[in-house]
């Protein structure tokens, strides 16, 4: 970091005259000065702009490979029989070893070289990429039909109707009750590997956003240091909509491309059975992050302060607002001079402390600036958005798939097109709301209040778009009950079925789904070829009215054609949501003591993840186990469920998502309140009779005023 003292002419040529003497004396014997290599062959790497192109990309990278798992995580559950409390406990694990190391990072800040700590946490994150993927390597191909022999083409005779007198005897179907040790540890060996590459995703992320941030700060001049961040910014944003976008194009694949079985699969991508590629775009966006973290190591641990101004944006400040940018560029000349002010702030006493030290002064920072109510409440209501944003993020693809019966592929579309663009649009529009209004903390809070507010009337119609689960042969619809063989109809006694297969089939005249061919009563099965890809009917059928022919898969959704209107108002919802970023932010920014401000910033992020973005996945998912109706079972334990009551998950899942944003509209309202009281006991402490006080109060405010309307 450059210095902060000196006069204020010097300010912007001391950080070059000491990496020029970095430079020029490095490895010289006497540490004389030498002409500076800089100077004769000037160096990419030593471009502040460049760097904010580097971590631009790598953000955006890391971003798209840490949302990855989210837009697949139906996928994953499918593949590895997960619950969906396991798989959001897996979605949410990175921010475990992020969390445990961010406090440190004010203490590292200015004593690492940081272009190279954020290039070893980038080669953490693409370790972490491949080890997701190690899973499918791993393991055995995936069978979607759970009852056919190895040597047999899945999907063929193992799920149709055999009467028990010509049923086999000597090699029946596999059950869940014969599964071997090695099965049972293979499971816990990809469970194992995929909770430690989260781990390490969250550990590898840690070094990138903090001290590149910084890095730019220290470096870039003082009128383009908000211009490349906000570049930043907007680049990074980008990373959740690439990432669901990537997940809908490899979702169309099938799992086992690399080792397709000879006869091939009569899967199409809208049967509920169907795994996609997930692995594939963990590889894909792991080589990405290592591309975009190759520059890293090339950079100087300090470069020169960026000299001069950007020309379009002097310009452009010229034209618009003189006097607020000389005020600008004289607060930025004075900020050196007031650095012995600064002193008392845990960010500008960190390098003078040991760890031991920081580790005992961090504590009661943390709840000196938790005392202060503004600070506590604006926190609390983004722990209930980003609780809001964390359940919706993991579990939406799964919801649209199920609510709607749209595939994972369409769900992750809508979202990476749909809701992440919108979302990016709330946030520009509640800067831009801030910068050109000249928002003061009163207008913020209002401005915050109605985001909440309209955020929440938008989610109301939610809990009525949508329809029940049609009827499934054999099963109640009551969560947690499970199908016995007395339950399913009579016609499929005289058959043999195995009561832990899923191969759905659906009599649409009727609108009953089955659970395969067998508990339909169905004998015979045919293939009608297509041009793309053959469907799979099968005949014959004693429980549906005419013998079928019955297809392949499951019941459509009565209400597939709400997909989209629900989609749009939960866009629009992202979006005014994410209006109340900007404006949030800022009153954390005017409500704490300068000195506290890095810090408190730091707090912020840090109890996001520990009460958010870490429990909200757990609890989102504990909510859809809860209405679960039928759960398929491997080796004796309960594994992925296959049917849900969409009723209670429509009302479990939008409620939750409504509990959270009426938490934080509750905290907007009472910051509101709070201010204005501040407002009226400081008009109060104004009317002092004294006269000459008010007309000194009255003349440090009107110079007062050009500064506090920049802020």
């Amino acid at each position: 970091m450059g210095p902060r003292i000196g006069p204020i002419g010097e300010e912007l040529q001391v950080p070059d005259k000491d990496t020029k003497a970095m430079v020029g004396t490095e490895d010289t014997p006497g540490g004389k000065a030498r002409p500076n290599p800089q100077d004769l062959r000037p160096s990419v790497f030593h471009s502040i702009k460049f760097f904010v192109l580097c971590h631009s990309l790598l953000q955006l990278a890391q971003l798209m490979i840490s949302g990855y798992l989210k837009s697949s995580i139906s996928t994953v559950e499918k593949r590895f029989g997960l619950s969906s409390q396991t798989s959001g406990l897996l979605a949410a694990f990175n921010e475990v070893g992020n969390t445990a190391l961010i406090v440190f990072v004010s203490y590292f800040g200015s004593r690492v070289h940081r272009p190279r700590l954020i290039g070893y946490g980038a080669v953490l994150v693409t370790l972490a990429g491949v080890l997701m993927a190690v899973p499918h390597f791993i393991s055995e191909p995936y069978h979607y039909d759970h009852t056919s022999p190895a040597d047999m083409p899945q999907d063929f005779e193992a799920s149709l109707c055999v009467p028990t007198t010509e049923a086999p005897t000597s090699a029946p179907a596999p059950s869940n009750s014969s599964c071997s040790g090695y099965t049972e540890v293979q499971h816990l060996a990809v469970v194992g590997i995929m909770f430690t590459a989260q781990t390490l995703l969250g550990v590898g992320g840690v070094p990138i956003q903090p001290f590149g941030i910084s890095y730019i700060d220290d470096f870039a001049h003082n009128s383009n240091s908000p211009l490349y961040l906000g570049i930043l910014f907007a680049v990074t944003m980008m990373g959740p909509g690439m990432a669901y976008g990537l997940g809908s194009l490899m979702l169309c694949l099938y799992v086992d491309m690399d080792r397709m079985p000879e006869g091939g699969i009569s899967l199409t991508s809208k049967d509920p059975r169907w795994v996609g590629a997930w692995w594939l775009g963990f590889l894909i966006s792991a080589g990405t992050v290592a591309l975009a973290a190759t520059p890293y190591f090339f950079f100087p641990k300090e470069m020169p302060k960026e000299k001069r101004e950007l020309r379009f944006r002097r310009k452009a400040l010229a034209v618009s607002d003189p006097p607020v940018s000389k005020g600008e560029d004289a607060s930025s000349e004075r900020s050196p001079g007031e650095s012995p002010e600064k002193k008392d702030g845990l960010a500008q006493i960190a390098p003078d402390l040991t760890v031991i030290q920081f580790i005992k002064v961090f504590p009661r920072v943390m709840l000196r600036t938790l005392r202060h109510p503004i600070f506590l409440l604006v926190v609390l209501s983004q722990v209930c958005m980003s609780s809001m944003v964390a359940g919706m993020a993991t579990f939406l693809p799964k919801f649209l798939e199920r609510q709607f019966s749209v595939t994972a592929s369409y769900a992750n579309l809508l979202i990476g097109c749909l809701t992440i663009p919108l979302a990016i649009v709330g946030i520009v529009v509640g800067g831009i709301l801030v910068k050109r209004l000249r928002l003061g903390p009163m207008h913020c809070g209002t401005l915050c209040l109605l985001g909440a507010l309209f955020c929440l009337l938008l989610s109301t119609p939610l809990f009525f778009m949508g329809c029940s689960t049609h009827q499934i042969a054999g099963i109640n619809h009551q969560p947690g009950a499970q199908p016995g063989l007395e339950l399913f109809p009579g016609c499929t006694e005289p058959c043999s079925c195995p009561s832990d297969d899923f191969n759905p089939v659906c009599d649409s005249s009727a609108r009953v789904e089955y659970l395969t061919p067998c508990h339909a009563g169905c004998r015979n099965r045919v293939v009608h070829e297509a041009p793309d890809k053959g469907q799979v009917f099968y005949t014959n059928c004693s429980c549906v009215v005419g013998g079928g022919p019955v297809p392949a898969g499951s019941c459509d959704s009565a209400c597939s054609h709400l997909v989209l209107p629900f989609m749009v108002l939960v866009s629009l919802g992202a979006a005014l949501a994410s209006v109340t970023h900007t404006p949030s932010f800022m009153l954390i920014l005017r409500g704490v003591k300068k000195e506290d401000k890095t810090l408190a910033v730091g707090i912020q992020f840090m109890l996001l993840r520990v009460l958010a973005w870490m429990p909200s996945p757990v609890i989102h998912g504990s909510a859809i186990d809860t209405t679960c109706v039928y759960w398929a079972q491997s080796c004796g334990r309960r594994a992925v469920c296959h049917y849900y009551d969409h009723d209670l998950l429509r009302n479990r899942f939008i409620g939750l998502q409504f509990f959270f944003k009426t938490g934080s509209l509750a905290c907007f309202a009472l910051i509101l309140a709070i201010l204005r009281q501040q407002d009226k006991e400081e008009g109060t402490k104004a009317t002092i009779p004294n006269l000459g006080l008010q007309q000194q109060l009255l003349a440090s405010g009107a110079k007062k005023e050009p500064e506090e309307s920049r802020v």
